[in-house]
């Protein structure tokens, strides 16, 4: 059970002057990172780790899960009036919230959107608030064997989940990531891999650069090569849907908040997985399913509620496990540890005010975007006319000093613009970039997980087999290369056919 007296002494800390204020424009810096199309929360997130090398721990990550919860929330402004999810997390959004925008409801349908990421932060937070002591719990009885399943679980699954058109794209993006991370010197005896007698190499492949590259610079390249201009849909009406509206939709809240949460947790999914997921619950269980994908008011609080709520899910395994379960949430995690923070099973006992300080930093920041969202509609959206070619090469600048800035090296700075470069090559060809960057986050892990257990084992993969948990993650990961094989299978004769 959560300690309620740490719980407050949290909230007390977090109101202090300082953290209420870093969360005050963290968050509003990233609702408009968000709203931007192309900046995605990821990229926001690496670029800010960039900026808080000189900061307390508490202030920094506070800044980090206002940067979070603010971009994850900020995509729904331009799904609903352009039709442009400014974030991945927010493609479910579209469906419903132009329609919305089109019936000239722009105003109604931002204002569900802003309700529904409070509630469904509010319930995540809450699942976190009690999920977490007891994943860390069980997670003390995790040793080598069953974090290298782990791992492998996380890659495979996010390869399924992230690539709908052809999973088995996803599946090759995420072992793609995986072969990278094994780029440097290994964990047990530093003996330097695949660095072909290139001294930068030996130190491996920084996450952040190659976070920044992935996720920033592909989006410029991105930006440049498309030179269509969405079209504004109109604004007025409306803002804050009536209370007897929203406690209409509380059964469709609570649900799409658990999925949310739910596929927060899993390793590699995510806040867009989380609200496709929401909304295809929220329709199986509507009465009026005829009306999704054309304005449904239900459709649309289900998608971001199940965004939102996926948030602190992902927050849950990168804390109580050290793995994250999304993206943003791998770059969260190396803020964490860069500011002295060890995630994993042991962090309730020796972190546990950080944990609550997390939790009540996540409430703030939703109550501060939901503030923004109600107060600053209008003025927000002006940022939207802001044209592409002065906010490109401002971008560019901050992807190339973050790189740089965190080792002073400018190898880094080449490794940015080539995950940029092959990052924009591998999309038009619809490979997803979660797998991959989540295959460089976990390939140490499971790097080493694989080593250590051979050494206990004495060479025997036996243990990685025959140890209950183990066992259960080896079937789960078998049965879902299988399944993607399957899926592979059936994909490539429907495009014969």
């Amino acid at each position: 059970m959560p300690d309620f007296m740490q719980i407050l002494a949290a909230f007390q800390l977090a109101l202090g002057p300082s953290l209420l204020l870093t969360t005050l424009w963290a968050t509003l810096l990233g609702v408009v990172i968000g709203m931007m199309p192309g900046l995605t929360a990821t990229m926001g997130l690496a670029l800010l780790t960039t900026l808080t090398f000189q900061m307390d721990s508490a202030e920094a990550i506070t800044a980090l899960l206002g940067m979070y919860v603010g971009s994850i929330y900020g995509g729904s402004r331009t799904a609903i009036i352009l039709n442009m999810p400014g974030t991945p997390a927010s493609a479910a959004t579209t469906l419903d919230g132009y329609p919305l925008a089109r019936q000239s409801k722009a105003r109604e349908a931002l204002g569900l959107a802003t309700i529904g990421s409070l509630l469904g932060t509010l319930v995540g937070v809450a699942l976190l608030l009690f999920t977490a002591p007891i994943l860390a719990s069980y997670a003390l009885k995790f040793g080598s064997y069953e974090f290298f399943w782990l791992a492998l679980f996380g890659i495979v699954i996010s390869g399924r989940l992230t690539a709908s058109s052809d999973p088995l794209k996803g599946f090759i993006a995420g072992f793609l990531g995986l072969i990278l991370a094994m780029v440097g010197q290994e964990q047990v005896f530093a003996y330097a891999r695949y660095s072909y007698g290139i001294h930068d190499f030996t130190g491996g492949i920084s996450l952040i650069p190659a976070m920044v590259g992935a996720f920033g610079f592909v989006e410029i390249i991105s930006s440049i090569s498309n030179s269509k201009t969405p079209e504004m849909a109109e604004n007025k009406g409306r803002l804050l849907p009536r209370m007897r509206e929203i406690v209409s939709f509380s059964p469709t809240v609570l649900r799409s908040g658990v999925a949310g949460t739910v596929m927060g947790l899993i390793p590699g999914v995510g806040e867009d997985i989380g609200a496709w997921v929401s909304y295809a619950i929220a329709k199986r269980f509507s009465k009026e399913k005829e009306m999704f994908g054309k304005g449904s008011k239900e459709g649309l609080i289900a998608a971001e509620t199940g965004n939102s709520a996926a948030v602190p899910g992902a927050i849950i395994p990168v804390l109580t496990l050290g793995i994250p379960g999304s993206a943003p949430s791998a770059v969260l995690l190396a803020a964490l540890i860069i500011h002295g923070v060890q995630p994993g099973p042991l962090i309730m006992i020796q972190n546990a005010d950080m944990v609550y300080g997390i939790v009540a930093a996540t409430v703030l920041a939703a109550i501060a975007m939901t503030v923004y969202g109600v107060l600053l509609t209008t003025p927000l959206l002006l940022v939207l006319r802001i044209p592409r070619e002065r906010l490109l090469p401002i971008i560019f600048v901050l992807c190339v000093v973050g790189s740089y800035a965190i080792a002073a090296r400018p190898f880094d700075v080449w490794v940015m613009l080539a995950f940029g470069t092959v990052g924009f090559v591998l999309r038009q060809m619809n490979y997803p970039m979660a797998p991959l960057v989540l295959g460089l986050v976990l390939g140490d892990i499971l790097d080493k997980s694989l080593r250590r257990g051979l050494i206990l084992s004495e060479g025997s993969l036996e243990p990685f087999f025959t140890r209950p948990v183990s066992l259960v993650l080896a079937i789960a990961t078998l049965l879902s290369v299988g399944l993607l094989i399957v899926s592979g299978i059936k994909w490539k004769k429907r495009v014969r056919d």
